[in-house]
This record gives C-alpha cells, structure tokens and sequence, in this order.
C-alpha cells in the first residue's frame, strides 16, 4: 500500500529502486576499488622488474612496453636527455598498427634529435615532448590535430607519408632524485579494449603512468649511474696503464696489446663448440673482469725504476756507461803516445803520433777490444767460456787515472758486461719480477666489486708457470686460472713479437710461435690455450693489426 507523498515517506516501489541504485553503487565501488588494487599491484611488478633489469638498452624498451601495455597505447617513444641538456634524443620508437620497433636492443636510431631551444636561443615550448623536458609538465591531448599551442606539423606530415592517424597523446616527464628531467615518455593514441577505437588517455592512467614514469627514472637513474660508475673505473683504470706505459718509451702500448689480445683470446673460447673450451663462457661481468685484469696485469711497474724497465744495454743506468769506457781507450790512446815520446825523447816539432812506433798496431788493438765490449753491451751475444776470457783480458787492462792504476772495466762494470744473456743483472731481474708482488699488494687492497673481485689474482699470475717454477706464488697446473693462463699467453706472445723494445730485436711470428710451442711442451704456458691461439688464427689477426710486413713470414 502507498502512503501519502506529502508525509514525507517512500513508497515501496521507491525504496526498491533506491536499494537497487545502492547496491549498483557498491557493486560499482568494489568493482573500481579492485580495478585500482590491480594497477597498483601492476605498478608494483612493473617497478620490480625495472629494478632488476642490467641491461640499459632493455630497460628502456622495458619502459615503453609497460607503459604501452599499462595505456593500451598504440605506439609509444621515449627520448633520453643529452649530456649536455640541450636536446632530447630518440632512445626508442614503437608502433603496433605500423609494426614499428626501433631502438634499445633494436640498435640506435639516427633521427635526429629535438631541440630544447630554437635557434634565437627561447625555448622550443612548440614542441610537445620539449615542452614537457622544458616545463616539467605532463601534457595530454585528446586529438593533436586540433590541439593549441603546439606545433604538430611534423606529426601530420608523418600521418601523411605513413596513412596514419595520430590522434591521443600522453607526454609524461621522466624526473629523477635530484629533479632534474632525464627523459621524456611519449605515448599515442590509447585504446578501447573492446572495439581497439582511438580514446583518450584518462585521468586514471596519466595518474598511473606518472608513477611509472617515476619508477622509471629512478631505474634509468640507477642503472646510468652504476654503468658510469664502470666506465669510470675502467678509464681510470686505462689511464693508470697507459700511465706506466708511458714510463718508458720502449714499453709504450704494450699493456693495451695485452689487453686486445687477451680478449680476442676469450672471444674465441665463447664462440667455440667443440674441444677442451666447449664448455667454457664468460658473460659479460666475467669478460669486464678479465678486460680490467689485463689492463691492470703490470700495475705494479709504477714502483719498479725507469733505467731498469729502459735497460737497453747492459752498462745502461742513467746513461750507458759504454761511453765511459770510450773516454779511457782514448786516455789510453793520449797516454801510450805520450810515454812513447818521452822514450825517444823525439824532436817535438818534428814528432807526431804517425810517428810514434807501433802507435798504428796499438790503436788497431784498442779498437778491436772496443769494439767487442759494444758488440757485448748490446745483450745479443751469449756470453760463452771463450767470450768471458776474452772480457777478462780487456777489462784487465790498466789505465790511470788523478795517478791511480786501476782496471779498465771497474767491479760493477764488468759484473754487468758478464751478464750471460739479455741486459738484466741478478738483481735487476728480482727487481722486474717484483712488480708482479706489487702488482697483487696493490690490487688485493682495493675494495673491487663483488663481480671483480678476482682481478687481483688474474693480474698477478700471468708469470707463474705449469710446471710451478713461475713467480711470484709458484703456482702449478690448475692452480692457476684460465684467465691468468690467457693474460699469460697474451704477455708472452706480445713481449716476443713487440718491435719497441731496445734490448731485443723483434721476433717474426715463426720465430715467436716456436718459441711459445717449445715453452708448451717444456710445461710452462698452457698447451690448449696456445693449440687455439694457433687453430684460431688469433695470432695473425693480430700481427696485421701490430707487426711489421716483414715479421709476417705465416699465414
């Protein structure tokens, strides 16, 4: 039964339509309510996975797919600030209805990039995604061909050569920690998921791709700065070997060699499918570790003496002391003449050196005993029982000096002369070998990353042997790592080959591979890595690249 409307009650009928209003409104309510749960629960896996991602170029097209994905959008662009903030460039471009993906994994895109500024120096505000990076404003549009204050000549000069339709545009800044504009996100024409109609974006999904935009920068942010941070470590680490390298002019380029050839070295034990290596990879943290181990393998040189890296002769400290021992044949030469005269007592204006007996055959001897010291200062010649005889003699020899007599070559000089072969004494050899204990106390203090942490080992081994009798740990067989092995290989094959080296004369590379064959089977350097080095052909790539024409005598 109805009750009067002017007592201020509900009829039936009335009160079920209310209550059925209410529960709509409840159903509407909890129904929006979960609609909004999963977007944050989206936006929550979103930033997860943002945070995991290593790889920049994945994770900028990680960005646009979710954000794409997130809007139903139809394309999408992200633009990536300049160093020097001036301009906004392409990072990546993709497009469903166009089968558009260009950028991230896609490789760089070459268009050229938006100005921030126009040519009178104003801002570019015409430009949208400028404008954006400019103002820090979210821009969205609901048709771009009859949106104001924005320049869209070359969206519709695009629709036209491409017969699409550009019609919503989301335009969301990417502002990092310290609230600076990184990047812009550029998202065009939304979707209805029923009909795939061009809509709007909503106020419900601008909010929501701002947050994602949010979450994007702090990931784009994080993972920029950690990969400047390795840049940095690695061009610091470049300047300091580059540095030792320069200690000497003889040495210059070497560690960079070491460095190449070790990883083309490592490249081909990733690519192999077959033999001992098959089973063998280094990803990328194990590459970057072996790449900083070998630039790093001779760190320790910076303590060790530039005459000894330099020692080109073996009389060589400051200055070759051949040259001193030039000045006392010549005494010797003034001093014969001049007790040769006084033997004679010949007439002095007539007396000459010509005429002094055996002044001839007295300076064909010096010279040839000259002659032989040079030729043995040079290091070349294996200092045999015969050659060691002949250096006695000579440096026996008197001459004198303020009144004193003394030997021609003095205790240290003729040490360094009976060097049996190469330029180095004793001593001088402890002191190179040195640098490789250096090399490790210095590294291992270094608070490396957990990823590199293996680097002071690696650069520190590549002088220890199979057979144990290498330095400075005298390590033996697997004992040693592969990568010390391959930085060992490296080392050895360039010291052999390297044509700036004073003491030495450069091997061709059948001189040097045979040498390297026989420290293989005497067990010194690793006979799989080298069979490679040889199967691989890696030593004339790069002997092409390194060595003379005329060391090239193999192919």
């Amino acid at each position: 039964m109805d009750k009067d409307k002017g007592s201020g009650s509900f009829s039936f009928t009335e009160n079920e339509q209310i209550n059925r209003l209410l529960s709509k409104l409840v159903s509407d309510v909890k129904g929006f309510t979960e609609s909004q749960l999963d977007q944050i629960r989206r936006l929550t896996q979103i930033g997860s996975a943002l945070s995991a991602e290593k790889r920049l170029d994945r994770l900028l097209e990680m960005i646009v797919d979710e954000a794409r994905e997130f809007t139903s959008a139809d394309g999408g662009t992200l633009y990536i600030m300049s160093d020097d903030e001036t301009e906004l460039q392409f990072a990546i471009v993709q497009n469903d209805t166009l089968n558009v993906r260009m950028g991230g994994t896609g490789g760089k895109i070459t268009w050229p990039s938006v100005r921030l500024r126009n040519p009178d120096g104003s801002p570019n505000h015409a430009n949208v995604s400028a404008y954006a990076a400019l103002t820090g404003q979210v821009v969205n549009i609901g048709d771009v061909y009859h949106a104001e204050g924005f320049n869209f000549e070359g969206t519709r000069k695009f629709d036209a050569e491409t017969g699409y339709r550009s019609k919503s545009m989301l335009v969301v800044p990417l502002c990092n920690h310290e609230n600076d504009i990184i990047g812009v996100l550029q998202l065009i024409n939304a979707r209805f998921s029923i009909t795939n109609e061009v809509i709007s974006f909503s106020i419900e999904n601008q909010k929501m791709t701002e947050s994602l935009a949010s979450q994007a920068a702090v990931a784009l942010s994080n993972n920029r700065l950690i990969q400047d941070l390795e840049n940095l470590l690695e061009a610091f680490i470049k300047t300091i070997a580059m540095t030792i390298d320069e200690k000497s002019p003889y040495t210059g380029g070497h560690v960079r060699r070491v460095s190449e050839l070790t990883m083309a070295i490592a490249e081909k034990i990733n690519n192999a499918t077959e033999g001992p290596f098959a089973n063998v990879s280094f990803n990328d943290d194990r590459l970057k570790e072996l790449r900083i181990s070998a630039w790093l393998h001779d760190v320790g040189k910076i303590t060790t003496p530039e005459y000894i890296i330099d020692k080109a002769k073996k009389l060589q400290t400051i200055y070759d002391r051949i040259e001193t021992l030039k000045m006392r044949f010549e005494i010797l030469k003034r001093d014969y003449v001049i007790e040769a005269l006084k033997k004679k007592l010949a007439d002095r204006d007539d007396a000459g050196e010509e005429k002094v007996d055996g002044y001839e055959a007295y300076l064909e001897e010096l010279k040839k005993e000259f002659d032989f010291l040079v030729d043995v200062n040079t290091g070349s010649t294996f200092m045999d029982e015969q050659l060691m005889e002949k250096l006695q003699k000579v440096s026996s020899r008197k001459w004198v000096m303020n009144g004193l007599t003394q030997n021609l070559a003095g205790n240290d000089e003729f040490d360094n002369l009976s060097i049996p072969q190469g330029t180095l004494t004793i001593e001088e050899k402890e002191i190179i070998r040195n640098h490789v204990t250096v090399t490790y106390k210095m590294l291992s203090q270094l608070p490396f990353p957990k990823k590199f942490r293996s680097v002071s080992g690696y650069a520190s081994f590549h002088h220890e042997r199979l057979d144990g009798e290498g330095y400075p740990f005298g390590l033996k067989g697997a004992d040693i790592p592969l990568q010390a092995r391959i930085i060992a290989l490296a080392d050895i094959f360039d010291a052999l080959t390297a044509k700036d080296r004073p003491y030495k004369k450069e091997k061709t590379l059948s001189e040097a591979l045979a040498i390297m064959r026989s420290m293989v089977e005497a067990n010194h350097i690793d006979g799989e890595l080298f069979d490679l080095f040889i199967k691989e052909r890696i030593y004339l790539d790069y002997a092409q690249k390194e060595l003379t024409p005329r060391q090239i005598d193999m192919r």
